[in-house]
C-alpha cells in the first residue's frame, strides 16, 4: 500500500529520494509507516505491561543510528481486499517480535476528480494497541525552482528536540512559517492546527489536510533534494517510548488524509 505515482497534467507530483537514502523502501512516493512514523530514542519500549527490544536486524536506522519509520516486516504481506474503478483497500494482520501487539490494518485509497484520500484503520486483536503510524508522502513541483516554492503551514507548536532530533517533551509556539521557501531547511515536528497543508508555484497548489485522526505533522524539506513532506503523524516522534495512544482491545482506530490538486486558475 505504497503510492509510487500521482500524476497531474502528465507531470510527476511525487519524488523519488532513494538515491539520498538506499535501503529505504519508503523513500518515495507516499509510503505507509508502521507501526510508528518518525524517529525513536532507543532500541526498547513498554506498553500493556509488555517490554520489547527492538534488534538492528527489524529496522530502519537513521543518521544517528536510531530507529526510524517502522518495521521492515510491515512493509511485505500486504492482499488486495476490494478494488474498483476509484477506490483501492488492501489490508493485512500483523504481529511481529518487535511489535507483538495483533491486529488488522487496512489502508483505502480513493481518487476523485482532483482528489487522492487515504484512510487507515487499525483493528485491535485481543488486546490493546499502539497508535503510532502515519505516512510520508515526497512532494516536488516539476519545473519550479525549489528556492520559488510557496509554503503554508497551518501548525500551532513546534515540538522541540535534542541534538539527535528526538522530543524533550518542551513545545513552544511555532509562529508564521507561511511564505518562500527560498534556502529554508526543515526537518521539524509540530501539532496541527487545522487546515491545508500547500506547496505552491507554477501555477498548481498541492494541498494536504489531515481530515481525521492525524494531530501531528512532521515537515521535512531537506537541502539535498528538491522535495517537502507534509507527513501526516497520529502522535509526535517517539510516542511508542512514552504513553502512546492506544486503541483498545477489538475496537477500531481509523485516520484520514487527502491530497487535493488545484490550478491557480481554479480558485
Amino acid at each position: 500500500m505504497h503510492c509510487l505515482s500521482l500524476r497531474h497534467d502528465g507531470e510527476e507530483l511525487l519524488a523519488d529520494v532513494s538515491a539520498h537514502v538506499p535501503d529505504r523502501p519508503w523513500a518515495s512516493g507516499i509510503p505507509q509507516l508502521l507501526p510508528w512514523a518518525n524517529r525513536l530514542g532507543g532500541f526498547s519500549y513498554t506498553f500493556d505491561g509488555t517490554t520489547v527490544e527492538l534488534a538492528a536486524d527489524d529496522l530502519y536506522l537513521e543518521e544517528h543510528d536510531l530507529p526510524l519509520h517502522g518495521l521492515r516486516a510491515a512493509v511485505t504481506g500486504w492482499e488486495v481486499r476490494h478494488a474498483s474503478g476509484t477506490r483501492l483497500v488492501g489490508g493485512r494482520r500483523f504481529a511481529a517480535r518487535a511489535f507483538p501487539f495483533e491486529h488488522d490494518v487496512e489502508v483505502a485509497a480513493e481518487l476523485r476528480a482532483d482528489t487522492l484520500t487515504l484512510s487507515t484503520s487499525l483493528t485491535a486483536g485481543e488486546r490493546p494497541v499502539p497508535i503510532t503510524f502515519g505516512h510520508h508522502p515526497f512532494f516536488r513541483l516539476p519545473g519550479v525552482p525549489r528556492a520559488e516554492w510557496e509554503l503554508t503551514l497551518p501548525v500551532a507548536e513546534r515540538i522541540a528536540v535534542d541534538a539527535q532530533l528526538i522530543p524533550t517533551g518542551e513545545r513552544v509556539p511555532a509562529g508564521d512559517l507561511d511564505g518562500r521557501l527560498g534556502d529554508r531547511t526543515f526537518d521539524d515536528g509540530f501539532t496541527y492546527a487545522g487546515g491545508p497543508f500547500v506547496l505552491a508555484g507554477g501555477g498548481r497548489r498541492i494541498e494536504v489536510v489531515f481530515e481525521q485522526g492525524y494531530g501531528y505533522a512532521q515537515v521535512f524539506a531537506p537541502a539535498v533534494a528538491d522535495v517537502v513532506c507534509f507527513e501526516p503523524m497520529t502522535a509526535p516522534a517517539d510516542a511508542l517510548r512514552h504513553s502512546p495512544p492506544a486503541v483498545d482491545a477489538g475496537d477500531t482506530f481509523t485516520a484520514r488524509f487527502s491530497v487535493s490538486i488545484v490550478k491557480a486558475s481554479d480558485r
